[in-house]
C-alpha cells in the first residue's frame, strides 16, 4: 500500500504532489508519520512533506472525533452494551494515562483516528482530545520527517 502512495505522489505533477501526501497522512495507520516519509521520499522538500501529511491527518482526525462526539451524545441515553476487549485494553490505558499520555502515546498502537474517536466516547473532552492530539499528529510527524530526511541524506551520501 505504501509503494502505491509513494507512486500515486510522485506520479502528480511536482506542485500537487503535496495534496497526494495530504490525502496518504489521512488514512488511517499511515497518518502524518508515514505520510512524512512518503512525501520525503517522493521528493518534497521536508517542511512541506510533513506540513501537508499532518493537515491531512488532523482534518481526518477531526471527522472521527466529531461524528464519536454526536455518536456519544446520541448512545449515551440507552448505553448498556459492554464494552469489546479491545475498547476494555484503550479504555484501561485512557483510565490510566489521561487524554495526554493517550493521544502521544497511543499512535504506537493504533490510528490517532481510533484512539481520539475512543476517548471521545470514553467522556473526555472533545476541545481537550482534539488539542491533544493536534500535538501528537505534529510531533509524530515532524519525527519521522526528521528521521526520513536524515536516512534520505545518509543514502545520498553512501551512493
Amino acid at each position: 500500500m505504501i509503494e502505491n502512495l509513494q507512486e500515486l505522489t510522485e506520479s502528480l505533477p511536482p506542485l500537487l504532489q503535496w495534496l497526494g501526501v495530504m490525502l496518504a497522512g489521512a488514512i488511517p495507520f499511515v497518518e502524518s508519520y508515514l505520510g512524512s516519509v512518503l512525501g520525503i521520499l517522493a521528493g518534497l522538500e521536508p517542511a512541506v512533506a510533513v506540513a501537508a501529511a499532518v493537515v491531512g491527518n488532523v482534518i481526518s482526525m477531526l471527522v472521527f472525533v466529531l461524528v464519536a462526539a454526536r455518536v456519544r451524545t446520541a448512545a449515551a441515553k440507552g448505553r448498556g452494551k459492554p464494552d469489546s476487549p479491545r475498547r476494555a485494553k484503550l479504555r484501561e490505558r485512557f483510565d490510566r494515562f489521561g487524554v495526554p499520555g493517550v493521544s502521544l502515546l497511543g499512535q504506537t498502537l493504533l490510528p490517532s483516528q481510533i484512539t481520539s474517536a475512543a476517548m471521545v466516547s470514553f467522556g473526555a473532552s472533545r476541545n481537550a482530545v482534539i488539542g491533544w492530539q493536534i500535538v501528537s499528529i505534529v510531533l509524530w510527524g515532524v519525527l519521522f520527517g526528521v528521521l526520513a530526511t536524515l536516512g534520505v541524506d545518509m543514502l545520498a551520501v553512501a551512493g
